[in-house]
């Protein structure tokens, strides 16, 4: 089982996220589980969602404790929360920022945990760029696609267009696509280095 954790903000589309990651593993014969945990439920609240992705029926209901993958929707929280918590030691871990690991000053908890892969996406301004709104949710399943190698940018693009139409569905898969992209030059470019 794969299991995946969103920490973003209320109206951040952190619920959509999950849910969309689940579709997009549904597209792909996988069973799938996507469901949300809310504290206040006001805008700008901190919420998580999470996802759980199996080649078998899942059985399990409680939240995700152990997440294989980490998507970071908002930067405010790295410090606030304890984002971090239970991840797995050869997880992955997707970050929305134009800025890196060391301007976000994470060097040294990755450094403590060198076989987690962590990669740092500018969703918020892809999303900007292509959708007209700061909503980073699918240009995240983008980079989670590229990053982790468990759905196909395919399956992300049908997913969002599943959840919304026209001209939102058409813009948000732009941001996807441009996320993946940016998130598998970017890998290259660190695997050369």
């Amino acid at each position: 089982m794969f299991q995946v954790r969103i920490h973003g903000r209320g109206g951040q589309g952190v619920v959509s996220a999950a849910e969309m990651l689940s579709v997009a593993g549904f597209l792909e014969n996988h069973h799938t589980q996507a469901f949300p945990s809310f504290g206040s439920e006001r805008m700008g609240a901190p919420v998580m969602a999470f996802c759980r992705l199996d080649d078998k029926p899942i059985r399990l209901r409680e939240p995700v404790i152990s997440p294989d993958a980490l998507i970071i929707q908002d930067t405010t929280l790295l410090h606030q929360v304890s984002l971090f918590e239970g991840v797995s030691d050869d997880g992955f871990v997707l970050i929305n920022s134009s800025r890196d690991i060391s301007q976000l000053g994470l060097d040294e908890f990755f450094a403590q945990h060198p076989e987690i892969r962590v990669l740092t996406v500018p969703a918020t301004q892809l999303a900007l760029e292509h959708v007209g709104r700061p909503l980073p949710n699918a240009a995240l399943l983008g980079g989670f696609a590229a990053l982790t190698g468990r759905i196909q940018i395919a399956s992300v693009a049908a997913a969002i267009d599943q959840k919304f139409s026209g001209r939102v569905a058409a813009g948000n898969i732009a941001a996807a696509q441009a996320a993946f992209d940016q998130a598998n030059h970017d890998q290259r470019a660190e695997s050369l280095c």
